[in-house]
């Protein structure tokens, strides 16, 4: 059969294309208006990222129980493996179980996992836990977003995903500090620590049993009549494969992340071989989070208002900006500037980028829309590294240059991608 017979169904098209350009909300009137299922999950998401600071002391731990630097590498490629695998997973527990039963789940089951850790004889067992403690920790994030895209009007999508990813990047800049205190506390054992990251998934799966509801505006809609629509016939991720437009989305925001990774990976490598001191390396990362979590509200309350396929073409052209920054001669100052571009980059179009999904398909299939775009994002994060590396062994300085054209490419599919808002009448 030929693709090109295989279109998106009408109603992905027609719902998809509404994406009124919203006026200016604040971060407080978007709070203090929002239902409460909506403040917990932006109350879980930090938590969440607070607790996750399993895979910072993994290595760690399984060295302390005898195990090689081979061994414990290749626990943190399960961890990784499992993590982009539960974003997928989570994205169809969110629309088959509904938000609320699979954020119980994740939660729940990533307490159980973490803390069996400590008790598990054997290489084999676990890995096998530490595959599914990855999984089941990142299945929480495509239902929580989902429950965000249903629950929040249009005119605020972008502005609660920014308070999504100030959770996020909060949570993650602080996760390993409380690691490292519960490590101290517990008498530098695991124990604590692992009881501690435990229980704090575990409070938050009975939060998100009392709070959340059962059913969201997208179920309500799934009735009998409802099922027999062609577009219910369509559902699942096969749907979100048809839209072609979409696909370019995807396909963007894989570029962007292989790119926007490599700060975590190959920077470090590139300081390293310039012989540079390691603190400007300590620099750039501390520059970043600083700027993420001090202005990327701020920016956003004017952003918002832009149109979202300029937003995001902005965003990924000024990423991959300050990568090529790198390549300049100009020692450290080459660090610090090219850190800085890339950052404002993700500042003004980071929101944009991860509240997109929620308005790109039909109602009934957001959390397939979103659970693909985090799995797609994760892929592109996990492969990042590898792909960087390779490219800085082959070409040294010039590896800036060529990360750039990735985001090149995601500039261009993401200009070609993301529909324009409609002309008001």
């Amino acid at each position: 059969m030929s693709t090109d017979t295989v279109r998106p169904e009408p109603v992905v098209e027609d719902l998809a294309a509404v994406e009124p350009a919203p006026p200016r909300v604040t971060v407080w009137a978007t709070f203090r208006d929002a239902p409460l299922a909506v403040k917990t999950v932006l109350a879980g998401v930090l938590v969440n990222r607070l607790s996750g600071f399993l895979n910072v002391f993994l290595v760690l731990f399984l060295g302390s129980k005898g195990y090689s630097k081979a061994e414990t590498v290749l626990a943190l490629g399960v961890y990784g493996g499992g993590a982009v695998l539960g974003v997928l997973v989570g994205g169809s527990l969110a629309d088959r179980l509904g938000v609320r039963n699979a954020t119980v789940a994740s939660m729940g089951a990533t307490a159980v996992l973490t803390a069996a850790l400590l008790y598990l004889p054997g290489y084999g067992p676990l890995m096998a836990a530490v595959g599914l403690a990855g999984l089941s920790a990142q299945v929480f994030r495509p239902a929580s977003a989902t429950l965000l895209a249903e629950l929040t009007p249009d005119e605020r999508q972008v502005m609660v995903f920014a308070m999504y990813r100030f959770g996020l990047n909060l949570g993650a800049t602080a996760a390993p500090l409380v690691g490292f205190w519960l490590y101290h506390a517990g008498n530098d054992r695991y124990v604590l620590l692992f009881w501690g990251e435990a229980l704090i998934a575990l409070a938050y799966a009975a939060l998100a049993l009392a709070t959340l509801p059962a059913a969201t505006r997208r179920s309500a809609t799934d009735t009998p009549e409802a099922a027999k629509t062609g577009a219910q016939r369509a559902g699942g991720y096969r749907a979100v494969l048809r839209d072609r437009r979409y696909l370019r989305y995807l396909a963007a925001a894989f570029f962007h992340a292989v790119v926007y990774v490599q700060y975590l990976s190959t920077l470090p490598l590139f300081v390293e071989d310039r012989h540079l001191p390691v603190v400007w390396y300590t620099v750039a990362v501390s520059l970043n989070g600083f700027l993420v979590i001090a202005f990327e509200l701020l920016v956003t309350r004017l952003a918002q208002s832009w149109p979202a396929r300029i937003t995001i073409g902005l965003g990924f052209a000024l990423v991959g900006a300050g990568v090529a920054c790198y390549a300049l001669p100009i020692g450290a100052a080459a660090i610090v500037l090219g850190t800085l571009v890339w950052s404002i980059g993700e500042i003004i179009g980071g929101p944009t980028v991860f509240a997109y999904p929620g308005t790109a398909g039909p109602e009934h299939l957001k959390g397939r829309y979103i659970g693909s775009f985090q799995f797609v994002f994760g892929l592109g994060s996990a492969l990042g590294p590898m792909l960087g590396g390779w490219l800085f062994i082959q070409a040294g300085v010039l590896v800036w240059p060529l990360l750039a054209l990735g985001s090149l490419a995601a500039t261009l599919l993401g200009l070609a991608a993301v529909r324009p808002a409609p002309r008001a009448d």
